[in-house]
């Protein structure tokens, strides 16, 4: 911080830094919210950083991966050996889907956003960004998603393991 206030002549802690980052992030989500983006379905990873992606990259790390399915997803040895390597592929990448679609909920939830990663007026209210065109577009974005039945999470729970929040609309709480 000594550095940024000595070049920029600024005042500011670690906290207003913090901030602007959270206030510009959203503005940024926004303004794709409103060119037709900026939604869970665009919120994606190449496949090719899901993990193996052809069967020789799969053999070539065959024991890694298969261990993987024993001991990340529960699959007994036996299944494991018995599945074809195309049948393993695609367990696999499920399973890193969902793994994924899960961190999703928790950054969707945690940045005040709904299930579908649109910002909440009141988030942009809360980080002083009042325009009222841009809350209305939210807004309307938001009353969509609700008629269209995609304000939910995007990950699958097992046992033991819970979504970020199971309260509709909990964004306006």
């Amino acid at each position: 911080m000594k550095y940024q206030n000595a070049v920029t002549g600024w005042n500011i802690k670690k906290e207003d830094i913090i901030l602007q980052s959270e206030r510009c992030y959203n503005w940024q989500r926004a303004m794709n919210v409103w060119l037709g983006r900026g939604q869970r379905k665009d919120d994606w990873i190449p496949f090719r950083a899901m993990g193996p992606v052809t069967e020789l990259e799969y053999v070539s790390r065959k024991d890694r991966y298969d261990k993987q399915l024993i001991e990340k997803l529960g699959l007994s040895k036996e299944n494991v050996e018995k599945m074809s390597i195309s049948e393993k592929l695609k367990v696999i990448y499920e399973h890193r889907r969902n793994e994924y679609e899960k961190l999703a909920d928790a950054v969707y939830y945690r940045r005040g956003w709904t299930p579908n990663g649109i910002p909440t007026p009141g988030k942009m209210i809360q980080l002083g960004m009042d325009d009222p065109k841009m809350l209305a577009m939210l807004k309307k974005k938001i009353d969509q998603d609700e008629k269209n039945d995609v304000n939910i999470w995007g990950g699958v729970y097992n046992k033991g393991e819970n979504p970020p929040s199971t309260e509709k609309q909990y964004w306006e709480k």
